[in-house]
């Protein structure tokens, strides 16, 4: 069913968290989704935790995509992820986590309660697809 036959658009945010100042990546994914037919809301750099928390809540987003380079990711995603579970959003919300992540942190972080983790050379259409696929029914 498309958006024109009744369907809301999924919404998605992307986020960068923390120092990290390279959001060329996050543009990219941005511009795939939209194209994709989602909603879109880029965060904008340098975000705190609670900055991402309170767009993903008050934007009501089905997606939050957070791009991450800095190496910081053990230590901003939980925050982030118990920011969602204190508004009661963690439930509702598809968390995904892009950038480069070391293989021996991505148990931590999928225990932490994010469901996907795309790195360098990730396809676009697996990113689309696992989105598709995933994204909580909220309406």
């Amino acid at each position: 069913m498309s958006a024109e036959q009744g369907q809301r658009q999924i919404r998605c945010l992307v986020a960068k968290v923390g120092l990290d100042g390279h959001d060329r990546g996050a543009h990219v994914i941005a511009r795939a989704l939209r194209d994709a037919g989602f909603e879109v809301i880029y965060s904008g750099l340098h975000r705190s935790p609670d900055e991402v928390v309170q767009a993903a809540v008050q934007e009501d987003v089905d997606v939050l995509g957070i791009s991450i380079l800095s190496g910081a990711h053990n230590t901003l995603v939980p925050k982030i992820m118990n920011g969602l579970e204190e508004y009661g959003a963690r439930e509702d919300t598809l968390v995904l986590v892009g950038g480069i992540i070391p293989d021996d942190d991505k148990e931590f972080l999928y225990d932490e309660g994010v469901a996907e983790i795309f790195g360098p050379g990730a396809s676009m259409d697996e990113m689309i697809d696992y989105i598709r696929e995933h994204s909580p029914e909220r309406r």
